[in-house]
């Protein structure tokens, strides 16, 4: 009964996961941008001089703020208001990658010291790793580059 579910979860997680990849690549120059100004420059230093904990509660704060607009968006665009149910997705998607991101790379070596933190960042590199080898990804990598 579990193999029946296999493909299922595998569909699903592909897709969550090549969303949240091409977000990514939106969101990446966002991110630089951002982290050449000179007027966040004491908030990246207020940001670097926390310990790993408060570090980690910082980074989940926006995960937890922005996660649940996607069921939201998907109530939404489930009950025929797609444009609304869009926007929040993108609007959300944007903000979390964008400050997570940010958020990560100041602080990967302190976020990195939290065992349980090192351990489910190490599984998540290992299922994009995983991926990122399949056929159907590096095809979807080909024809991404091509347009």
């Amino acid at each position: 009964m579990a193999r029946v579910w296999e493909a299922p979860i595998f569909a699903i997680a592909t897709v969550y996961f090549t969303v949240d990849a091409l977000f990514s690549a939106i969101t990446g120059p966002i991110t630089a941008w951002l982290s050449r100004k000179r007027l966040l420059e004491r908030v990246r230093r207020w940001v670097t001089s926390l310990g790993p904990y408060q570090s980690f509660a910082l980074f989940a704060v926006p995960v937890v703020i922005l996660e649940p607009a996607k069921p939201l968006s998907a109530y939404l665009l489930g009950t025929g208001h797609f444009l609304p149910g869009a926007t929040v997705f993108i609007a959300a998607e944007v903000l979390k990658l964008t400050v997570v991101e940010r958020l990560f790379q100041l602080n990967k070596t302190k976020l990195l010291s939290i065992p349980l933190f090192a351990w489910a960042y190490g599984y998540w590199r290992r299922m994009m790793d995983f991926l990122e080898s399949t056929s159907a990804w590096q095809t979807s990598r080909r024809c991404s580059l091509k347009l």
